[in-house]
């Protein structure tokens, strides 16, 4: 899953970046609410985590730029205007969540888990696949009930697959989840998760679409 955060107060920046990766997020960001317009017209992020107050344009006027031409994105509002007011603008404006500073990290992952879902063929933390169960809570994958052990990138790859069930992923669309901008990426890198992946759940659980992708069957296996 692919988070562009746009927040120009550099240390919480970081601090939430640091978080989102190790919660199995690739996230990207900018400190201007320009920088953001422009990133999302060259690669469509999954979730915009958007901080109203921005110094060059509010993040109010960036929301109704954005809506203009991506009416279904999903976007988190930042704030540290808790007045009704506002999360009545953001909200009336296309904003599909509002979380007002200071807050929990917990907190914000739970509301991103709930956008997660808005875009997953899974509506639950829970899912399930055949044999093959995720807890996104907690970050536990299983294999007939006993817990196996993934690398992050591993998760993240299976997390993709799992929650889009019968939909064919591309090569391109995993790297784009998986890393964030700067990032070193191999040629290979999601053929080897892949490989790494049917090594753990078997070799039929994940099957390849020659020359588009990778896919995870509805039913399982």
């Amino acid at each position: 899953m692919q988070i562009l955060l746009v927040e120009d107060d550099l240390p919480l920046a970081q601090s939430l970046r640091t978080a989102l990766q190790k919660a199995g997020y690739a996230v990207n960001h900018v400190d201007k609410g320009h920088s953001a317009l422009n990133a999302i017209k060259i690669e469509l992020p999954d979730i915009v985590i958007l901080d109203i107050g921005l110094p060059d344009l509010d993040g109010i006027t960036v929301l109704k730029s954005l809506r203009k031409t991506h009416k279904t994105l999903s976007v988190l509002l930042l704030t540290a205007r808790d007045s009704v007011e506002d999360k009545v603008a953001g909200l009336d404006n296309g904003a599909d969540d509002y979380l007002a500073k200071p807050f929990e990290m917990s907190e914000l992952l739970a509301r991103l888990r709930v956008l997660e879902r808005r875009l997953s063929t899974s509506k639950t933390t829970e899912i399930c696949v055949g044999r093959v169960c995720i807890d996104t809570a907690g970050y536990r994958v299983t294999l007939d009930g006993n817990e196996i052990e993934l690398a992050k990138k591993e998760y993240m790859v299976l997390k993709t697959l799992m929650e889009n069930a019968g939909r064919i992923q591309t090569r391109e669309g995993l790297e784009s989840r998986l890393y964030s901008w700067g990032e070193e990426v191999s040629s290979n890198a999601v053929e080897v998760h892949v490989h790494h992946l049917r090594k753990k759940l078997g070799n039929d659980f994940i099957r390849t679409v020659r020359g588009v992708g990778y896919k995870v069957d509805a039913g399982g296996v």
